[in-house]
């Protein structure tokens, strides 16, 4: 039996809010499509203050953010984005071409093929997120894509050189210091100084990721990333502070983000809660994550793994943090999640920062349908089909009578032609 000791906010304030927010991207991107760079500008200054000669920040503005941070800071990143690139490396090397005869004369095959130009998000409002610049950029450019440009905000009135940093050592062509829908909108949209691109990733606001959803189609996204989820999954092999700390560390990223209990043991699950309470308490952020907490947060008892397993299917939350005496049964047997965490030795601060598996991921059960962002979403996989004149005569034979049955005469003729030619 399913038990829940907290629960969050109901479904129907959720789409209340999305709903406004909707109405608002829309009225932005619209005005951004017709006005275009002016138009940036403008929502630049009302929303960040930001109005600078150019958005793009020039060679000497990048290497001046380089002359600002400390050296260790440096060699941090450079770490980071190491076990990204590797990673990416060992995903790529699990893509590959295919030709094959798959009867005689008959050759199909595809290619994995990069796509051309890649916009990347970094955001930094709240927060200067420096790991987004390594989870899109170096994976962009592992794939093979030949434009990669990058846009983040500006942080306290500049740009942040940590970020800026991170976007040049991943490999950026361009860097723009451009935040929000603004900055979704110029480089899928493209503007008088800024080339369009033809797809949009990295996580952001509620703005940014409605604004990719009413841009898909123009150009193509990784998926929509909203607020940042987290569930804990554990028994009573460990205690309540390790899985306060852990939801709360989630619960910072916004006011909005759900951090979610779900475990067999009801004296670790009252455990769990007063420890929340109590690091609410020292915790530096709690501003943001006690709200995220009081209004998202939930505490969810089960009476047996095979619930808790059927109860976070159902969440299909986008981190999923097990610690459990059997961390592999999750594994096994888990189909809806961004990324699994898998055993108290881990967490999703690792994922988030530096182990090398990327930290865009789907929410809003998004999970049922699509993984996280990986080399594999910067690739178009793409067929094509070489035949010989008798295998023409065979295969048109079939082609011929199906588009008959079909009613479809043009598509017919195309068989019946070859037929004509090809059969002696």
């Amino acid at each position: 039996m399913i038990r829940y000791l907290k629960k969050g906010v109901a479904a129907g304030q959720q789409s209340e809010r999305d709903a406004r927010v909707q109405s608002a991207v829309e009225s932005i991107l619209s005005d951004i499509g017709d006005s275009g760079a002016e138009a940036v500008r403008r929502y630049s200054q009302q929303f960040d203050g930001w109005s600078p000669d150019s958005f793009r920040l020039s060679r000497e503005e990048i290497d001046a953010c380089h002359g600002r941070l400390d050296p260790q800071d440096i060699a941090d990143i450079r770490f980071a984005q190491e076990q990204i690139r590797n990673f990416a490396r060992i995903q790529l090397q699990a893509l590959n071409d295919v030709e094959v005869e798959t009867r005689p004369g008959v050759v199909l095959g595809h290619r994995n093929i990069p796509v051309a130009s890649v916009g990347c998000y970094v955001p930094g409002g709240k927060y200067p997120l420096v790991a987004s610049a390594h989870m899109s950029i170096v994976t962009a450019r592992v794939a093979g894509v030949e434009r990669v440009l990058a846009a983040s905000p500006p942080f306290e009135g500049a740009p942040n050189p940590a970020v800026v940093v991170a976007m040049d050592l991943a490999g950026a062509d361009e860097i723009y210091c451009l935040g929000g829908v603004q900055a979704i909108g110029a480089m899928a949209l493209g503007t008088g100084t800024i080339s369009s691109v033809d797809m949009i990733v990295g996580p952001g606001n509620a703005f940014v990721a409605e604004a990719k959803r009413q841009l898909f189609g123009r150009v193509g996204i990784d998926l929509l990333a909203g607020p940042t989820e987290t569930l804990v999954i554990a028994d009573d092999s460990v205690d309540g502070e390790l899985c306060a700390a852990d939801l709360l560390g989630q619960a910072e990223h916004g006011p909005d983000s759900p951090a979610i209990l779900l475990t067999n043991s009801e004296e670790l699950a009252h455990a769990t809660m007063a420890e929340v309470e109590r690091q609410l308490t020292v915790l530096p952020t709690a501003g943001i994550a006690g709200q995220a907490w009081r209004d998202y947060g939930q505490v969810i008892v089960c009476d047996e793994y095979a619930e808790m397993l059927a109860k976070a299917d159902e969440i299909g939350s986008e981190h999923v943090q097990v610690m459990t005496r059997d961390p592999l049964y999750f594994l096994d047997n888990m189909r809806n999640y961004g990324a699994l965490f898998l055993g108290p030795e881990t967490n999703v601060s690792y994922g988030d920062k530096v182990i090398g598996t990327n930290h865009t991921l789907p929410t809003r059960k998004a999970s049922r349908y699509t993984g996280g962002l990986w080399v594999g979403k910067f690739i178009k996989t793409c067929t094509y089909q070489r035949i010989t004149e008798e295998a023409s005569v065979e295969i048109g034979e079939y082609c011929s009578r199906l588009c008959a049955l079909e009613g479809f005469a043009g598509h017919k003729e195309q068989a019946d032609i070859r037929l004509r030619r090809y059969a002696g």
